[in-house]
């Protein structure tokens, strides 16, 4: 069954390869079609196999000289890749952080760092698998590769509204599945060195994902997410020469296994620029800005950023190294700066109506809670981080699909132009409004796992950063309450004269968009038996010892919420099919022009009638709050990691 883990890693690379040759849309649709198949089959069976087979550890791939030595052309490759690019555009800055930790890291690997070490090869055991690898394995196979099926129906509407920009479909579909493959390498690596090779991998690939129309805007953009992820790489690369030159360690589970015996701060530094590299990843304050200029891009690698690779990638190392941070400045920096995060980018989505924009708020508002649970690395925050990063993986790639789709219908994702979406594209405003209740309803496991990130805070060790934790998620969640409700709200409004519009929306899209919406009612119907038998047997084999999070009685009490929240609209809904309401004047001020939409002023001037949400621009715009927020998470970031640095040696 290791051949399986070989082919999800290797074979979306061959994918790739016949997608940049293939110029006929129906070619490309069958490649993806059939790679799609594959690959959740074989993500599918290898689970299968490995849970019936006592979901033990396993460990394997070692004497790897050769596949080292390739990796090594690999990075050079990427390094000249991002030079040229560099020198055609003239963003100079990104040639140095590159060229910079890729000498640095071939000279650790060739030309002396291990060797002063005494390292043998022989020693290493570069594949790893456990129940997190399983999850993040099954998030790619299933999540990712649905985003590329909905891909082909959409990059047809998408070229079709957008003649002005060149037809790059066969470059867009093979960075799609290298990004797929290149996550399957991360989740699977222990060995620090190969997780590096795929974290920067999924920087450059997402780099060229959002520059794909070559615009200037989306040229800056691209640029700005690779500066930014070369930084974080940078921290990634000093970490594991620091941690291979002064403790011998080029494991991540050695380096876990090291924290347990001599205590977490014995490797504090090392921890905390690993944790640096995971929150630039992540898109955390203050290296949001990259993730906002993403969504230049089109929506199905928007959706795939989201989702199942790039940021996700941040937050499971964040999650690998919650056993190390907890209790050290390392996991206290993280999980502050997680919490500022989700309070910041909740109350900066409130303020946009660009919905693409708002699900970026959205998402870097909830990786910062799950920074924050990974970051005080308990038993409870953990399991809260893990569901909140599964919950937030389907939910998400629902939403930018949908709204993608919605796009290209009504040429405007704006939020304003969303009223009475359930009246005039019902087909699409149920997977959306599925899509928003997963976010923020009960029994959704998002808002569950919140509440238990919650009680755990209060319960944390340092009072201090468990006070500030509680505030940040009170008031956070406040305001995450507000923009999602406001969305779903005009969603369903009605407005007179509302009709249902043809739908152009190809099979495709649909097929992934409602395998999406299953997805999100069948992990509520699973939430107890993900927790029981995936969830707490992971915590029992890093900690030892773990409980149920949630209790029996609230299990019932989740499924009954599930069973209501949709059985009573149904109902409704077969009431008001069979006794249609008979429709009447709008009230406004006692008197309108009859059309229900216009109405007189004071001056008897016939004004037309329009609502709409409130957006607090005027209190807390994102001109007002971003750059404050930048500079306050900048300054607290480098003061923590120049004391903790400082203090290691």
């Amino acid at each position: 069954m290791e051949n399986l883990l070989y082919f999800l890693i290797l074979f979306p690379f061959g994918i790739a390869a016949l997608q940049s040759v293939s110029s006929n849309n129906n070619l490309r649709r069958a490649v993806t079609y059939i790679g799609t198949a594959a690959i959740m089959t074989a993500a599918c069976v290898f689970s299968v196999w490995w849970y019936r087979n006592g979901a033990q550890p396993l460990v394997f791939l070692s004497h790897t000289e050769e596949l080292d030595r390739v990796m090594a052309l690999g990075e050079i490759f990427l390094m000249l890749l991002i030079t040229v690019l560099s020198v055609k555009y003239k963003k100079y800055y990104a040639i140095v952080l590159s060229w910079v930790q890729t000498c640095a890291i071939l000279w650790f690997e060739f030309f002396g760092g291990k060797r002063l070490t005494g390292f043998e090869p022989s020693e290493a055991r570069h594949f790893y698998v456990d129940q997190l690898t399983v999850i993040m394995i099954l998030i790619i196979a299933i999540v990712g590769t649905l985003i590329t099926v909905y891909a082909c129906g959409y990059m047809v509407d998408y070229h079709n509204h957008h003649t002005d920009f060149k037809d790059r479909r066969r470059f867009f579909f093979s960075m799609m599945y290298i990004f797929i493959g290149a996550m399957f390498g991360l989740v699977l690596s222990s060995n620090l060195s190969w997780m590096y090779f795929f974290w920067e991998i999924t920087s450059v690939i997402s780099f060229l994902m959002i520059g794909y129309t070559k615009t200037p805007e989306a040229v800056n953009n691209g640029f700005k997410a690779l500066w930014m992820n070369l930084l974080g790489g940078c921290g990634f690369c000093v970490a594991i020469i620091w941690l291979g030159m002064r403790n011998g360690i080029y494991d991540i589970r050695d380096l876990i296994e090291y924290a347990s015996v001599h205590g977490n701060q014995a490797v504090v530094a090392p921890v905390i620029l690993l944790a640096f590299a995971a929150l630039t990843k992540s898109a955390q304050m203050p290296f949001s800005s990259w993730l906002l200029g993403a969504m230049v891009a089109p929506t199905p690698s928007s959706a795939l950023l989201h989702s199942a690779t790039m940021v996700k990638a941040g937050v499971y190392l964040l999650i690998r190294l919650a056993p190390a941070m907890q209790g050290s400045n390392a996991g206290h920096l993280v999980a502050l700066i997680g919490g500022f995060t989700f309070l910041v980018a909740s109350m900066l989505a409130i303020t946009v109506t660009d919905a693409k924009k708002l699900l970026a708020y959205s998402t870097i508002s909830n990786l910062g809670l799950i920074a924050s649970c990974a970051g005080l690395g308990t038993t409870e925050t953990l399991w809260a981080g893990i569901f909140l990063l599964v919950f937030h993986a389907v939910s998400k790639s629902l939403l930018f699909q949908t709204v993608g789709a919605i796009e290209n219908l009504t040429g405007s994702r704006d939020i304003e132009d969303m009223h009475s979406l359930v009246i005039r594209f019902p087909r699409l405003a149920y997977p959306l409004i599925i899509g928003i209740a997963g976010m923020f309803l009960a029994p959704f496991g998002m808002l569950v796992s919140k509440w238990a990130a919650l009680r755990s805070f209060i319960d944390a060790d340092n009072k201090l950063v468990g006070i500030t934790l509680v505030l940040f998620i009170c008031y956070g969640s406040a305001t995450t309450l507000f923009y999602w409700a406001k969305w779903l709200a005009k969603i369903l409004s009605y407005k007179p004269q509302s009709t249902i519009c043809t739908s152009r929306i190809n099979s495709s899209q649909y097929s992934s968009i409602a395998l999406h919406s299953f997805a999100m009612l069948f992990l509520c119907i699973l939430f107890p038996i993900i927790s029981r038998d995936v969830i707490i047997p992971y915590l029992v084999s890093i900690y030892g010892t773990a409980s149920e999070v949630i209790s029996q009685g609230n299990i019932f009490v989740m499924m009954f919420m599930l069973v209501t929240v949709f059985l009573i609209p149904f109902l409704i809904g077969f009431i008001v099919h069979k006794y249609p309401p008979k429709k009447a004047e709008v009230y406004i001020s006692g008197y309108n022009y009859g059309d229900d939409l216009s109405f007189p002023d004071a001056f008897g001037n016939q004004k037309r009638m329009y609502l709409t949400n409130w957006y607090m621009n005027d209190i807390f715009g994102e001109k007002k709050l971003f750059t404050p927020s930048v500079v306050i998470s900048s300054a607290g970031m480098i003061i923590i990691i120049l004391f903790t640095v400082g203090g290691a040696f």
